[in-house]
């Protein structure tokens, strides 16, 4: 659980994983809008993402396409509920 909280304690990464979590299916990674850090920076935050379990994401050529896992999903509803 720390490591999620953590991997979700970043605002970058929150921002991100927000961004990914409000698609119906998945994103591309050039579609995820601005969130003020360098493409290498964006891809270290998916990874992070990807590790603590939030996050799926597959290579199709050159574009990296990305969708929320079902833990992810939850956990997000369940923040939303808080707010």
């Amino acid at each position: 659980m720390a490591g999620i909280l953590k991997a979700l304690a970043d605002p970058v990464r929150l921002r991100l994983f927000s961004s990914i979590a409000a698609c119906a299916d998945e994103i591309c990674v050039c579609e995820i809008p601005d969130v003020g850090v360098s493409q290498p920076t964006v891809s270290h935050h998916l990874r992070k993402l990807r590790e603590a379990g939030l996050i799926d994401s597959q290579r199709r050529g050159t574009w990296v396409y990305c969708r929320a896992t079902d833990l992810g999903s939850s956990l997000l509803r369940s923040v939303d509920a808080l707010t």
